[in-house]
């Protein structure tokens, strides 16, 4: 079998190389992946996602890391054979978002590591942001603010980022040790991190942009930060900004003011929502004396009770409640439109609602069922629930 040719990576030693021609070594799936012996497309690799652009005026969908070479694969096929040239150009807004979301993350892992105590368990680059997870707990919500002060002031100091090639059996100061063997391409922030890493970084620190951390949580014993940098950090606090405004539009406040305004109307809901349920439970208990009232009793001495919900059975529960809590009962509630029911029987009546409704529901091919008290489900024909009414005797 011949020896497939590598890929040289272009991006390893420019990261802000936009334009590059390559000769085409192969080609698979009628044209439609593209292999080239050198590339500066840079593949999902290390949790970092693949550049986008243009091979040959042919959009590039995905770039796919084959250990020695690199597959370009491309919205529609290219007749090329091998050992065609062709051109391939980097969509750049792309590349500067993820130089900027991983150098950014290789000063916080760095800054976490030496000034917190906390040192990185793993990341995660995301489309919309990006998160890195720490060892252990100890950051708490009040800390991030610090954390975020600390991050932006280290970037602003425009510390150089640059790139290196050393045997892995010699190399010193990583912030993590490699399990590689051979030749490590190590990534350093002067006077802060070295680490062997194969994704695109910033030259500079200060390229990073701003370093927005939005939050933290807790997660299987270790502690992920979510973060955002350069202009994804101000497009985010900009939408931020916007939602908030929005949010305290109607209620005639400023954005500064929401949080002891919701705070106050939540309490307030609180409130309503409590003095709704008692006056419900108030209106239950009358309408329930007037139904316990000119309703018949039959043979066996129980009372039963038709109602026809004006919206979902549920909300009809206290009434039937209050119904079977005055003496031998039961209570059919339905909802004409939705097909609905509700049984509630008394303790001393002697049924089981559950059972009752389970079985009358089957019978007309609805399901449902519940407890001994109160039991509930549906028809899947509205027009079955006079039969449902029969079966349970009403």
């Amino acid at each position: 079998m011949s020896r497939v040719m590598a890929t040289t990576r272009l991006y390893y030693d420019d990261a802000v190389l936009a334009d590059f021609s390559a000769t085409v070594t192969a080609t698979t799936d009628g044209g439609r992946v593209v292999y080239l012996d050198r590339s500066a497309f840079y593949p999902t690799s290390g949790g970092q996602p693949h550049d986008l652009g243009t091979l040959a005026d042919v959009a590039i969908v995905d770039v796919v890391d084959e250990e020695e070479r690199v597959a370009h694969h491309l919205a529609e096929p290219l007749d090329l054979a091998a050992g065609s040239m062709v051109v391939g150009q980097v969509d750049m807004a792309r590349r500067v978002d993820h130089m900027q979301q991983h150098t950014g993350q290789h000063l916080l892992s760095a800054l976490l590591a030496d000034e917190y105590g906390c040192p990185t368990v793993s990341v995660h680059f995301g489309a919309d942001y990006s998160t890195v997870d720490v060892a252990g707990t100890a950051l708490t919500p009040d800390q991030l603010s610090a954390i975020e002060v600390r991050a932006n002031t280290l970037a602003l100091g425009n510390h150089a980022v640059t790139v290196s090639y050393e045997e892995a059996a010699t190399a010193t100061g990583l912030r993590k040790a490699s399990d590689r063997a051979g030749l490590l391409r190590i990534v350093t922030i002067e006077g802060l991190d070295r680490s062997a890493c194969g994704g695109t970084h910033v030259g500079r620190t200060g390229e990073i942009g701003a370093i927005l951390l939005r939050r933290l949580e807790r997660t299987r014993g270790n502690t992920r930060i979510e973060f955002l940098c350069g202009y994804r950090a101000v497009q985010r606090a900009r939408l931020d900004a916007e939602l908030l405004a929005r949010a305290a539009r109607p209620l005639s406040a400023a954005p500064s003011d929401l949080p002891e305004l919701v705070e106050q109307q939540s309490v307030r809901l609180t409130e309503l929502e409590r003095d709704r349920k008692r006056w419900q439970q108030e209106l239950a208990r009358y309408e329930a004396q007037a139904l316990w009232q000119s309703a018949a009793v039959d043979r066996t001495g129980i009372r039963r009770v038709r109602v026809t919900a004006v919206g979902p059975v549920k909300e009809s529960e206290p009434l039937a409640q209050q119904l079977i809590a005055l003496g031998p009962c039961t209570v059919l509630v339905t909802h004409l439109d939705s097909g609905g029911a509700l049984l509630a029987t008394s303790a001393d009546s002697g049924l089981e609602a559950g059972p009752l409704l389970r079985t009358a529901l089957q019978a007309v091919g609805g399901r449902g069922g519940g407890s001994p008290r109160v039991a509930q489900g549906a028809v899947s024909d509205p027009t079955s629930l006079e039969a449902l009414a029969h079966a349970l005797g009403f």
